[in-house]
């Protein structure tokens, strides 16, 4: 049987991190470990990237020539899209992930559109704060217009940590002291990239989705 392939398009939330930056990882390296023999799963998604960075490089492209019939496209952006290089929610947003979209489909893959990861981010009551604007929402609104296969990682993420709570969250960060972990000497207090255990539970949730679509490659997860 002929491997079905996942792409995996966005930000340093998702993309796979080296060695010497370990336990940082993004949700996206810790895919292919849950799926069974069947599934290869690539992972494009870049440390900065924003939608139109994403395309302007070339990645999409890149993504492109690889698509085949039956193969999947994720793509979750957002938190650089925010920042002055990127996009505005409601129109270039919108229109730079309609042509993630758009290049799954000419393929005949299937694109998923996830809403960003929350950060870690609380207010004083202990409820999680929206950092993203109104990006996860364009994201739904455009997956609906489109028809496109949702998982909202956004609401999902918000459910984990606010389960945790403000102090228990921290253990899907990466939090040292100074001089605990030879990789952050100086330590480091990280609210927005994940721990690999932070990591596996963010792309658990993926395939959560994956489940509650119902999409077929969910035969194909690790029971």
């Amino acid at each position: 049987m002929e491997k079905l392939n996942i792409f995996l398009a966005g930000d340093s939330t998702m993309a796979n991190y080296p060695k010497n930056e370990a336990p940082m990882a993004g949700w996206g390296q810790m895919l292919q470990d849950l799926f069974t023999e069947e599934v290869k799963v690539y992972n494009f998604a870049k440390c900065g990237a924003s939608t139109n960075t994403f395309i302007e490089i070339g990645y999409l492209n890149i993504i492109h020539d690889f698509l085949k019939p039956n193969d999947y496209l994720f793509v979750q952006f957002g938190h650089n899209d925010q920042k002055v290089f990127g996009t505005q929610p409601f129109t270039t947003y919108q229109s730079n992930l309609t042509e993630f979209v758009n290049s799954a489909r000419e393929k005949g893959a299937t694109p998923v559109l996830l809403p960003s990861v929350h950060r870690r981010n609380f207010d004083d009551t202990g409820k999680v704060i929206n950092t993203l604007g109104d990006y996860p929402s364009a994201v739904m609104q455009l997956a609906e217009k489109l028809d496109v296969p949702l998982i909202n990682l956004w609401s999902k993420t918000e459910k984990l940590y606010q389960s945790l709570g403000p102090e228990g969250s921290k253990q899907l960060f990466v939090w040292f002291k100074e001089n605990e972990h030879p990789n952050y000497p100086n330590g480091i207090q990280e609210n927005t990239h994940f721990c690999e255990q932070g990591a596996l539970q963010i792309a658990k949730l993926v395939l959560e989705g994956v489940k509650e679509l119902q999409l077929p490659i969910a035969s194909f997860i690790k029971e």
